[in-house]
């Protein structure tokens, strides 16, 4: 008897997803294992995302293309997705979600491992210099020769000369290894997602959902956080490591030719991706979905009455076994009918706008961070890990748990994520006022006759104090004069001598630095200290609170989507969104985002073959104002198209109330008449029963 009620009081108090099932088949420690390996995968593929988010800089750098460029590198991801996600989120959904998932992470490792490829194929990198110096000797050539002025060009410049060995240089860049790397990255990751999180709601309880998908998301925003440390690591260490000798490397990490080992972590990230495909391979297609405890002593119509209960009217079974060509006849009604709801349209193109502004800003940001606070890009990757994504995470988890605390429904979550966006909104037009300088840079941002006021206007690289040195204008080899301003390159300069090897090289009498022509200069650019220093801690302060508060909505906004639509339905709506918003925003976010940065280009490198290669400095200024601006804009326009979505969510949660209201009525008529049967029943017995015993039958049945 004691064994009885215990029994029954765990059915009836157990909040767990455990409580109502057989120990034998221990369906919930399946679902537990499905949630640790859906966990790793997500951290999995989000470490290689941001690690390739952390090199940008490296490989603009190491294949001397432009911005833009890398955006299409950025958003080819995006393209492998497209090819397959919505088969694989409408088919995978009626097939073996956890073994489609294991091949996905199969084919992302395999991607990632073809980006590092280039590497093994491609030269030693290297980078542009006007002046070669010769380890350990005292007699170093001259940065500016004053003879062989016939070989200038008409416009005081000299000849473009292609450097050797380019005839043999195949006309198939290496970038495009990286490319097709990642749009295998990309068809890889595409069940991961969609099928990963209809099945953790497929046979998870109601209650318990927003919680796992809250914790599956913020492990995915964990990833990041060690993505961006393995990209800052990797930046200091020289791409060429273990290949040349580092004393005769004349750059540091800070200086705009450097490139980082960016091989070396793609390598890493492959392996962790190919580990996380094995748990997989040992889970099963399905778990009995969490219901009510049936009484044995039930009639049919009373079973009925039970399975219908709401408590299961998001959950899909995923055992209807279908054939291949019902399913493909199915598609396009279904596909049509999921487009023809208008919350979820709405919701859409909200997310479709901010996701643009999301994937723009964070693509861009340690480039921003680089350029406008002059910071080495090994040092923006360490902060975005350290300080920025750890935000973003706490902010992930908390939103989960205060939605399952504040028990929201789907109105309060899409309340809830439109406050904190706003608020996150409100708090980044402040980012517009933190302004920072240029470097003085003569010939590019300052002018040779007044080196105190920073100009944009067009300078010319050729004055009166190098006329006599036979000068290439496309060279970037900056060095640092005595008088606080950087020089394009020691011949710019007008430096005749030099002293010293490598890093410590000294040039001496610089007609450009000096009237008396007696000053000298050093390598690198001028250190900068100025407001910019001080700024750098408040950007950074503001940065980590928007991002978590932003982050806060993230939970209740997906689970919104999740909520709005019907259950059959829900696989297909969660890989169209993934497709709508990769195709509309994943691919052409970081492609103008790009574009429009390298407008504000004010010196652009040169490529070793000829051609434009990777942008050494921008105007600050502009960059801060396009970037800002443009993350801004598309978010206002976001805001604009929610005020509608708030009306038609309103509407269809009126309807859904009152068709559940008659739903209610209809089954609570058959179900008393079911009752009515059975006393009907046990009055014209002929065992004789006690009335008290009656009156509890009745009662429990009821």
């Amino acid at each position: 008897m004691e064994e009885r009620t215990e029994e029954g009081h765990t059915q009836e108090n157990g909040g767990s997803d455990c409580a109502a099932r057989q120990p034998r088949t221990s369906p919930c420690t399946s679902l537990r294992m499905f949630l640790v390996a859906l966990s790793f995968a997500y951290f999995a593929k989000a470490l290689s995302g941001s690690y390739m988010k952390s090199t940008i800089t490296q490989l603009e750098r190491r294949f001397d293309i432009p911005s833009y460029l890398i955006g299409v590198i950025d958003g080819s991801f995006e393209i492998g997705n497209l090819l397959v996600i919505a088969f694989v989120s409408y088919f995978g959904a009626k097939l073996h979600r956890p073994k489609i998932i294991a091949v996905g992470c199969v084919l992302m490792s395999i991607g990632t491992f073809i980006i590092a490829l280039p590497h093994f194929i491609i030269g030693r990198y290297e980078f542009e210099t006007s002046v070669r110096w010769v380890v350990n000797s005292t007699l170093n050539p001259s940065p500016c020769r004053p003879d062989s002025l016939a070989n200038l060009t008409e416009d005081g410049t000299l000849p473009q000369v292609p450097a050797s060995g380019c005839e043999g240089e195949s006309n198939l860049s290496m970038w495009i290894y990286v490319l097709l790397g990642n749009v295998l990255r990309g068809i890889g990751e595409t069940p991961v997602q969609p099928l990963g999180i209809s099945y953790i709601d497929d046979f998870a309880t109601e209650e318990n959902a927003a919680l796992y998908v809250g914790c599956v998301q913020t492990i995915s925003v964990v990833g990041p956080v060690f993505g961006y440390l393995l990209g800052s690591l990797c930046a200091k260490i020289y791409v060429d490591i273990g290949f040349v000798k580092m004393e005769t490397i004349t750059i540091t990490p800070s200086d705009s030719r450097w490139v980082g080992a960016w091989w070396l972590g793609y390598l890493i990230a492959g392996v962790i991706t190919l580990l996380s495909a094995i748990p997989f391979w040992f889970l099963p297609r399905s778990l009995p979905v969490s219901r009510p405890e049936v009484p044995e002593k039930c009639t049919p119509e009373q079973t009925s009455f039970i399975k219908g209960s709401p408590l299961l009217k998001h959950k899909y079974s995923a055992d209807e076994h279908t054939s291949f060509i019902e399913m493909a006849k199915d598609f396009i009604p279904t596909l049509r009918t999921l487009l023809a709801h208008p919350v979820y349209l709405v919701y859409l193109c909200v997310t479709i706008i901010q996701l643009n502004s999301l994937i723009g800003m964070v693509t861009y940001k340690p480039k921003y961070i680089e350029q406008h606070f002059r910071q080495s890009a090994s040092k923006a990757n360490f902060l975005m890990g350290v300080i920025n994504i750890p935000a973003v995470a706490l902010g992930m988890f908390s939103g989960g748990l205060l939605m399952k605390r504040l028990k929201l429904n789907i109105m309060g979550a899409a309340k809830f994520a439109f406050g904190t966006s706003l608020i996150g909104y409100i708090l980044s037009l402040f980012f517009l006022a933190m302004s920072c300088e240029n470097a003085k840079v003569a010939g590019v941002t300052l002018s040779y006759d007044n080196i105190e006021k920073i100009s944009y206007d067009k300078h010319p690289l050729f004055t009166d104090c190098n006329s006599k040195c036979v000068c290439s204008s496309s060279d970037w080899d900056p060095v640092c004069g005595e008088n606080g301003i950087t020089y394009v390159s020691p011949c710019l300069a007008g430096c005749t001598t030099s002293a010293g090897s490598g890093k410590n090289t000294v040039f001496s009498n610089c007609s450009c630095v000096g009237v008396a022509g007696n000053y000298t200069a050093s390598t690198g650019h001028c250190p900068q200290k100025d407001d910019c220093d001080r700024m750098f801690p408040y950007f950074l302060a503001l940065s980590v609170i928007t991002s978590f508060i932003i982050s806060l909505g993230g939970t209740p906004g997906y689970m919104l989507l999740i909520r709005c639509i019907k259950p059959q339905l829900k696989s297909l709506a969660l890989g169209f969104h993934a497709l709508a918003t990769r195709t509309l925003a994943g691919i052409p976010a970081p492609i103008y985002f790009g574009a429009i940065i390298d407008t504000t280009c004010l010196k652009w490198g040169q490529k070793r073959c000829g051609g434009i290669g990777a942008c050494r400095i921008y105007n600050t200024t502009a960059y801060r104002i396009a970037y800002l601006g443009l993350t801004l804009s598309l978010r206002t326009i976001s805001f604009i198209i929610c005020i509608p979505g708030f009306i038609l969510l309103s509407r269809q949660l009126k309807e859904e109330e009152r068709s559940a209201i008659h739903g209610a009525l209809r089954n609570g008529g058959t179900e008393l008449e079911v009752l009515r049967k059975e006393e009907l029943v046990i009055s014209n017995s002929d065992q004789p029963h006690h009335p008290s015993e009656n009156s509890t039958d009745r009662q429990t049945r009821l």
